[in-house]
């Protein structure tokens, strides 16, 4: 039992710090993807599936300690910056096979993926492009409405439920937004219709 308890105790001290290198490298390349630093965000990404992969390594032959929780969030994280980048870049969605998480990793990353897309939808509002904007806002719902209809208790889901919930709030909140703005988009164009009309 000892000696047991002592290799889920290195495999634990290995993971842990490979988990925590995976999700800042993460969050760095979401961060790359908002400033359309598309390179710097591929290899941030990279980095972050090296340190996931070790990561993974290390903690497979202890569920144990995989299952801890910390292992799934570097998997959510991992999912959500290769799914933003899909999502921006309007590529086809990789599965949770092909990027190499849990199912629950990905459903989760796909939730905050969407909700990353809040934000790149404001840039693009803020720049005039309000074609791009209305499709950032169209994969948001088509995001959402998938997740619906994963019905399965939380155990399974790693909390799936609660994050659909906040991306919902995202997503009417991006809504609202985007549609005032369309309405003064169109307000301005008549302005300038009818002053032009008028000179």
């Amino acid at each position: 039992m000892r000696a047991e308890l002592e290799a889920a105790h290195l495999a634990r001290e290995a993971g842990l710090p490979a988990c925590r290198r995976t999700i800042r490298s993460c969050g760095l390349a979401i961060r790359a993807i908002h400033r359309g630093e598309t390179e710097r965000a591929a290899e941030l990404t990279a980095e972050a599936g090296t340190a996931l992969r070790e990561a993974q390594a290390a903690l497979a032959p202890h569920p144990s300690v995989a299952f801890a929780g910390f292992l799934h969030d570097a998997e959510k994280e991992y999912a959500e910056a290769r799914l933003t980048a899909a999502l921006v870049a309007r590529a086809p969605l990789e599965g949770h096979d092909a990027i190499g998480v849990q199912p629950a990793a990905w459903l989760n990353g796909l939730a905050e993926a969407a909700s990353e897309l809040r934000r790149h939808l404001l840039d693009r509002l803020r720049a005039g492009s309000l074609d791009d904007a209305e499709h950032l806002l169209a994969s948001m719902d088509d995001v959402y409405e998938l997740l619906v209809t994963i019905d399965f208790p939380d155990a399974i889901t790693g909390g799936l439920r609660r994050t659909t919930d906040a991306l919902r709030a995202v997503l009417e909140r991006t809504r609202s937004d985007l549609t005032l703005t369309l309405v003064q988009a169109r307000l301005q164009r008549a302005l300038e219709g009818g002053t032009s009309g008028l000179s």
